[in-house]
């Protein structure tokens, strides 16, 4: 009770809201920093997939990749690249550079093993209509293939940004922006209101995140298009990378 007590004692008190400090600017640069890994992950990982699931050529290449890219922990993907980040910019080289290069890391693999399952599931017949209709292999993607395997490619996208948000408090061992600050510097002032605090607004900003995205993908679903289902994609995946 004493610490259910502090956590509300703590999000009530108006310091805790003010400055840069405060509750707003932490949740500001927590949702910036994943925001900007996702556009960056979704800028390489979206053209890559959706190339691979149209042609069909460097699909067991792609999907390993981004396998070998799930396998690597973030944290230790931001160690390696902080002597190089940091020797250019000594500031956000240091604070920002590794977590957003460790956060898109992370994001590439759902996002493109999605897009990649969304475009090579869409009806080979639709496809071929398509072409009898004259369509160029852009005009083919743009205007049949991408808008049915649209609510696959955003669950993808979904995914990535969970991943990001919840991630992305190892920015703060760094140094760096986020709502992971008041994990770490709780901790280290063994200030535990402070910690749980932190625990409850990244939880906050993820059910967020993931309506918003469940929103998305209600809308974008037509009734007359075949969904690719959670476990074909988990599948495709499987077989393709055995």
């Amino acid at each position: 009770m004493d610490l259910i007590a502090g956590i509300a004692h703590w999000f009530l008190d108006p310091a805790h809201w003010q400055g840069s400090a405060g509750v707003p600017t932490r949740v500001f640069e927590h949702v910036l920093l994943s925001g900007v890994a996702l556009v960056i992950a979704a800028v390489i990982g979206l053209p890559a997939g959706i190339y691979v699931g149209h042609t069909r050529r460097g699909a067991n290449l792609a999907v390993n990749l981004a396998n070998l890219g799930r396998a690597l922990p973030t944290l230790a993907v931001m160690g390696i690249v902080v002597p190089i980040t940091s020797s250019i910019d000594p500031q956000l080289g240091f604070k920002v550079y590794p977590a957003l290069i460790g956060l898109v890391v992370l994001a590439i693999p759902p996002i493109l093993v999605n897009a990649f399952a969304g475009i090579s599931g869409v009806d080979r017949d639709i496809v071929e209509a398509g072409r009898g209709m004259g369509m160029r292999p852009l005009e083919l993607v743009l205007r049949v293939e991408v808008p049915i395997a649209l609510p696959v490619i955003v669950g993808g996208i979904r995914s990535a940004a969970a991943q990001i948000i919840a991630t992305a408090t190892l920015a703060a061992i760094f140094g760096g922006p986020g709502l992971g600050r008041y994990l770490v510097e709780g901790y280290a002032q063994l200030d535990y209101p402070m910690m749980f605090a932190g625990v409850i607004l990244v939880g906050v900003v993820f059910v967020a995140e993931e309506a918003a995205f469940a929103l998305i993908q209600r809308r974008l679903t037509s009734p007359g298009v075949l969904e690719v289902r959670a476990e074909d994609v988990a599948r495709m995946e499987a077989t393709l990378g055995a």
